[in-house]
């Protein structure tokens, strides 16, 4: 039975099937390429190959939008019916707890996987990219570190690995491990789109601006191709260094040119351009006309019942838009009754709405409202919802509400919560120094 390159028995492969098959991982590994494209030739060269619609399943059902689940399913359902061995068909149980909304249950099933079957790439990074979505900051970490003694340094994708681990121990802030442990591994492969973005992510918690800027120039050839998938993101990182030193202009220049002159459809590129966007409208720049062409790509994600961070992005576009019906809309759906046995659903209802709700009270000037439910949600926004750097919008929101509602006790408490982090953050420092020009008393912070 062919294996693929990190030792796997494939049922159904045949040597060409499996060369494929590998390219296909490799390009996903990178962020690179087109992976659909060679595993759909994969599965053109042997028709039994399992792992190929298991690879495209994984691919479709971390994409985050309704329709790519949809066929994430039908990829399911071809694979069980190719006779899986017993890696693949664990593969296709931990599919089934995420297509069901079970982001938790999935990763620990994978989790159990790679014990099993330490050299899975594909499990491992289908893993970690599930504890991103899920915002599992310890598995992040964890899941890596526990399969890497069990590889050595010459097992094809081993500086994969390294890249992951190092955004794992950023997340749970070991910045200086995971800033040496990114380099480490682009210097084995200095395509890995994903250790270049840990190395950004260590910069962006440090508020190491002007150095982030320079780190994402200096690599800039690497990461920035017409093939590259990851691009955008790191574009995006790109762009909030220049919001950290509130050089509004640069980041919405970012935002037309490579950040949303594609018009790129995807859901995570669509999450990237709303949370830029809100950020510099809430910073004073003049945004223009540009919601409204975001807010009319958001239609086909943001269903209220998929992943709730998406839907708060596409409210975030909505509200800037003034489409007071979408909005209406999406949190209609996310108020109706859950799906049995979701996860998913359990986030909408916990934080989800809350979220929404506040992101639109701050919107419509009810800032003391949006205070009120934005406190409380940020307390429990990491069970979901991507990055620290990511959910900091939630954060930046919170703090302007504040200010903006008058709230001087809260806003100093605010920008003091956020100079503890980063005490030579221009934006943080304009916090605070606004938090104590406002007059008189604190209001008293209203829990929902």
């Amino acid at each position: 039975m062919p294996k693929d390159r990190q030792g796997n028995a494939m049922s159904g492969a045949t040597p060409e099937a499996a060369a494929l098959y590998d390219r296909a991982v490799e390009a996903f590994n990178l962020f690179r390429g087109d992976p659909i494209g060679l595993a759909d030739a994969a599965a053109e060269a042997a028709p039994d190959f399992a792992m190929a619609p298991i690879f495209k399943a994984h691919l479709y059902a971390l994409a985050t939008e309704p329709a790519a689940s949809a066929a994430a399913r039908g990829l399911v359902a071809r694979a069980r019916d190719l006779r899986p061995n017993d890696r693949e068909a664990s593969h296709l149980a931990a599919l089934d707890q995420l297509l069901a909304g079970n982001w938790t249950a999935a990763a620990l099933a994978l989790d159990h996987h790679s014990m099993r079957y330490p050299h899975d790439l594909l499990a491992l990074q289908s893993g970690h990219l599930m504890d991103f979505f899920r915002a599992g900051a310890r598995d992040l970490r964890d899941r890596i570190a526990r399969a890497l003694p069990q590889w050595d340094e010459g097992r094809p994708g081993y500086s994969v690995l390294l890249g992951m681990h190092a955004f794992g121990l950023e997340e749970c802030g070991d910045y200086s491990r995971a800033e040496a442990t990114g380099r480490e591994a682009l210097d084995r492969q200095p395509l890995d789109a994903w250790a270049h973005h840990a190395v950004a992510h260590v910069m962006e918690m440090q508020g190491r601006a002007e150095e982030g800027i320079a780190w994402m120039a200096s690599r800039e050839a690497r990461w920035s191709g017409d093939d590259a998938f990851f691009r955008i993101h790191n574009w995006w990182h790109k762009a909030l260094y220049h919001l950290e030193l509130e050089q509004g202009a640069e980041a919405l220049a970012l935002y037309d040119g490579p950040i949303r002159g594609s018009r790129s459809p995807l859901a995570v590129n669509l999450a990237d351009a709303s949370a830029l966007l809100w950020r510099i409208a809430i910073a004073g720049q003049d945004v223009g006309d540009r919601w409204q062409e975001l807010a009319q790509a958001w239609g086909a994600h943001a269903d209220g019942r998929l992943y709730p961070f998406n839907d708060l992005h596409a409210a975030m576009a909505y509200l800037g838009a003034g489409r007071e019906a979408d909005l209406s809309r999406l949190i209609a759906a996310c108020r109706a009754d859950p799906v049995p046995g979701s996860e998913v659903a359990s986030w909408t209802r916990a934080t989800g709405l809350p979220l929404i709700e506040g992101f639109a009270a701050f919107w419509h000037g009810e800032h003391e409202r949006a205070v009120s439910l934005l406190f409380g949600a940020r307390q429990i926004a990491n069970a979901f919802g991507g990055s620290h750097a990511q959910r900091d919008v939630i954060d930046w929101t919170l703090t302007e509400a504040a200010l903006r509602g008058g709230l001087r006790g809260v806003s100093e408490a605010l920008a003091n919560e956020r100079l503890a982090l980063r005490p030579h953050s221009p934006v943080n420092r304009r916090f605070l120094g606004r938090a104590r020009e406002l007059p008189g008393p604190a209001a008293r912070l209203q829990v929902p």
